[in-house]
């Protein structure tokens, strides 16, 4: 390589490029986040991402030119992550961009400049792809920039069209190459020959909105998203042969190393691979968990989950025994908090979360890998469904990992079978959630005779052994039970929360020797904890040693919404009245219900305050105090009683200063921020003077959040709209609804109408007057209205009966009288047809000349027209 190419580190790239936009009138602008706004996409995933509504002209640009360092996660190359030079889950985009302004010659030269003058690379290393049919690029390279045709590469769509998704703004690109090794000359380019060729440079001539069908329709400005590759630059001005040997992800790596007891640059391939990768997934995780990510079993949280656990895995690999995340991370954010200042603001929560999340995968790992290993060496070209879920399930083992595994062995998993499982176990935990069978709770008082009550360790131990106390199969006592039998387990002692004032019981696993107990519910009565679940594998007997384990995620989410609960009432007292008391409550994984009287409904308004203050305290971070004190002492300090909380002498209290005081035996988090977001759901009233509030905190706001954003894609799909533009849609069709009807009831009038012309022969000479009186089918009551005074107009001096049935057993009745009847006779319609409309059930009344009734009890209706006619026909001769 040249020595004329400067080395910089990759600080002083980015503000070369940063700083050479900002002359040329562009606008600095900070990362966006790595949770998009765009709800297609689960994780930035390019430099243009944020810019996206600009380009598709829904959103106006404050600044017609722009740059940024975004940071981005891209996870699709994941097994390439540490194998090559240049894959990464993490990396920064160095962008300029135009928002209608400048566009392809432009954007070129500057390119151009940047590149040879700025990052002074050789020209002759430089090579130049455009797409295969931009004439307009290849020529503005070749003439204006003064490149050689034969250094300028024709591509295919594949390479040289970038597309932001399926749909969206996207455009022919242009792409630079360093040329590691310009002494093979020019004769046979191959851009992709990756030990030669690294592509840093990609202008994208944003011109297009593609849709679903793959049509292309131009924008209404032609754009420039361009993006240079942080890592691969440094790579490139820094001499090193990768990107992870550059001075933004070595440092990380070496700490990875002497962790391990290890030199980099003396180890075999095999394990810079897992140092690299170390280095790659620790910068995402800390930026992950910095932009409000939590680990969890769905969409970005299950990238953060997993990215961590190749970490851990990885050092186990390296020889690392026992928790580092926490070392390296440190690391990561020392590299990162000059350009990314909240990584250090959130040190607490990102090393908080690495902790947690490390501590629990080591706690099945070490197992997970023994039974793997065995899984290994007795297969030989396949890993069963069956063992690929029991991984999953018993050890934590996501499906990825086990395929990856495999993969180094030269093996394959059967997905197949292993998604049977998974359905298999899914419909046994809904057997298992119905068929909880709780008559040993009536039994309990006897057992207490022979057994001591339980040790509860769970507010400090999350796992601990004990001994089998009884086992109960039916709520009998027996000796011992096997795999795949229904059981109830009491133990001495036991880190396992019972269900107790409103907080659901822990899940988790007993475990032994060749012994997995999956524990899907607790309860407790006289003191003894029954722990119920079902024997996955193995025999369980009296006097056996077993591991208590609780599943940490779950016990996580009950503490989550069991504070969420105290700083609702504490919100409810504050915001409505002082005097609110509890009246109920549940606390359980993915929500809680709180109960409490009122004598009414709470107002929107005073919903909405009361969420936003609580999500106010979750962000201040308060600590939670838990002593424990004389009840007297505690009632003294103004501590509330938990509703359906039995008190000794000594109680448990829960403090958070200034927000809340409660007496309570549930299990909470140990800062308020360990919550993350509080959402109401909804609030009713369920007795009287009682109201509930349901609602969701932690992970379950996530949750609740992606239900209710796929409700409004399916509805943003079939009313061909934006979210912002559903509420006038829906408006919309309302207004066209009424208007369908109103005109469908002037149909349905004017068909009765005519529909009537038919019945004047129907009509009876009485005296002076003519008179009228039938049915006429399923005409709706206004339809009938119109046709019977219509009737009457024809008829002239008389009186109109008419009768419908517009729906099952429903009656319609319609009297019209003249002005003679009415005068002359002293008849009303109202009165009359009132009277009619009785004997079926019914009543009504109206106008002298015109009214109407209905009934319940269409059986009548004959007899009820018979009488009708009866009497007007005596009352008009």
């Amino acid at each position: 390589m040249s020595n004329l190419v400067p080395s910089l580190g990759g600080s002083e790239i980015r503000d070369r490029f940063l700083n050479f936009f900002a002359e040329r009138n562009h606008k600095i602008l900070p990362s966006a986040s790595l949770v998009p706004e765009d709800p297609t996409v689960l994780l930035t995933i390019a430099g243009m991402l944020p810019f996206k509504p600009i380009f598709l002209g829904q959103k106006k640009a404050e600044v017609p030119r722009a740059t940024t360092s975004q940071k981005c996660i891209r996870t699709n190359d994941i097994e390439n992550v540490g194998r090559t030079a240049r894959h990464h889950t993490f990396f920064e985009m160095l962008g300029n961009f135009s928002f209608g302004d400048y566009f392809k010659e432009q954007a070129i030269a500057w390119a151009w400049e940047l590149s040879t003058e700025v990052f002074q690379l050789p020209p002759n290393r430089l090579i130049v792809s455009v797409f295969e049919e931009d004439d307009e690029a290849f020529a503005i390279w070749r003439d204006k920039i003064g490149i050689p045709a034969h250094r300028i590469q024709r591509m295919g769509a594949d390479d040289n069209f970038w597309v932001s998704g399926p749909t969206g703004p996207c455009g022919p690109c242009s792409e630079i190459y360093y040329d590691f090794h310009p002494e093979l000359g020019d004769a046979k380019i191959d851009l992709e020959d990756d030990s030669r060729f690294i592509e840093f440079y990609n202008l994208v001539f944003m011109q297009y909105n593609r849709d679903a069908d793959g049509n292309l329709t131009p924008l209404a400005n032609k754009n420039i998203d361009t993006g240079m590759g942080l890592e691969r630059m440094a790579q490139i001005l820094q001499k090193v042969p990768n990107n992870y040997e550059t001075d933004l992800i070595f440092p990380i790596v070496t700490k990875a190393a002497e962790i391990a007891g290890i030199t980099y640059k003396k180890a075999d391939e095999k394990t810079k691979v897992s140092l690299k990768v170390i280095g790659d997934h620790v910068r995402s995780v800390v930026h992950m968990i910095a932009d409000g990510i939590a680990a969890s079993n769905t969409d970005r949280g299950y990238v953060l989950r997993r990215l961590i656990r190749r970490v851990v895995r990885h050092g186990r690999l390296v020889g690392i025994e026992g928790a580092f995340i926490e070392k390296v991370a440190e690391v990561a954010i020392e590299l990162s908090e000059k350009v990314y200042p909240n990584v250090r603001a959130r040190e607490t929560v990102i090393k908080g979360e690495l902790q947690r999340e490390e501590a629990r995968f080591l706690e099945t790992l070490e197992r997970g890998e023994k039974l793997l290993e065995s899984i290994l060496q007795k297969e030989k070209k396949q890993i069963s469904g069956v063992d690929a879920f029991t991984l999953y399930d018993t050890y934590g083992f996501p499906l990825e990992l086990t395929q990856e595994i495999a993969e180094e062995q030269g093996l394959s998993v059967d997905t197949v079978g292993f998604e049977a499982e998974m359905k298999k176990q899914q419909e046994r935990s809904k057997a298992a959630h119905e068929t909880i069978d709780l008559t040993v709770q009536g039994s309990l008082d006897t057992l207490a005779e022979h057994i001591h009550p339980t040790e509860f360790l769970g507010y400090s131990e999350t796992q601990a052994p004990a001994t089998v106390t009884i086992v109960l199969v039916n709520g009998k006592t027996v000796d011992s039970a096997t795999a795949g039998t229904e059981v109830q387990i009491a133990l001495d002692k036991t880190p396992f929360y019972a269900e107790s004032g409103g907080q659901i019981g822990d899940k988790g696993y007993l475990t032994g020797e060749d012994l997995v107990i999956r524990v899907e519910d607790v309860k407790k009565e006289s003191g003894i904890f029954i722990h119920f679940g079902r024997i996955e594998r193995g025999t369980v007997t009296v006097g056996d040693t077993v591991t208590a384990q609780i599943d940490r995620a779950c016990r996580r989410r009950a503490q989550a919404n069991h504070t969420a609960t105290h700083l609702l009432q504490a919100a409810l007292k504050k915001i409505v009245d002082e005097g609110i008391a509890q009246a109920g409550s549940l606390v359980a994984f993915d929500r809680l219900r709180f109960d409490f009287t009122c004598p009414r409904a709470i107002t929107p308004e005073e919903l909405q305050q009361i969420e936003d203050t609580i999500n106010t305290w979750i962000a201040e971070a308060h600590d939670t105090f838990i002593s424990v004190m004389a009840l007297d002492e505690a009632k003294n300090k103004g501590a509330i009683a938990m509703f359906g909380e039995k008190y000794g002498a000594e109680v448990r209290v829960i403090d958070i200063p200034s927000v809340s005081m409660e007496l309570c035996g549930g299990t909470h988090v140990r800062n308020t921020a360990e919550i993350g977001l509080f959402k109401i759901i909804s609030e009713t009233g369920i007795a009287s003077g009682i109201r509930r509030i349901e609602a969701v905190a932690g992970p379950a706001v996530l949750e609740y959040l992606n239900e209710r954003e796929k409700v409004v894609r399916d509805l943003c799909d079939r009313f061909k709209v934006k979210p912002e533009e559903i509420p006038d849609r829906v408006t919309a069709l309302q207004s066209e609804l009424k208007d369908t009807r109103k005109q469908l009831d002037a149909v349905k009038q004017e068909l009765a109408i005519a529909l009537s012309d038919g019945l004047l022969t129907k009509a009876e000479s009485v005296g002076d007057f003519q008179l009228l009186v039938t049915e006429m089918g399923n005409v709706d009551p206004n339809a009938l209205m119109s046709a019977a005074e219509r009737l009457q107009q024809k008829l002239g001096e008389g009186a109109v009966i008419l009768a419908s049935v517009p729906e099952e057993n429903k009656v319609s009745l319609v009297a019209a009288f003249s002005p003679k009847v009415v005068k002359e006779k002293g008849l009303q319609a109202g009165k009359f047809i009132g009277s009619i409309a009785k004997l079926c059930g019914g009543g009504g009344g109206g106008r002298p000349n015109l009214a109407q009734a209905g009934g319940r009890d269409a059986s009548k209706l004959a007899e009820a027209l018979a009488s009708a006619k009866t009497q007007l026909s005596d009352l008009l001769k």
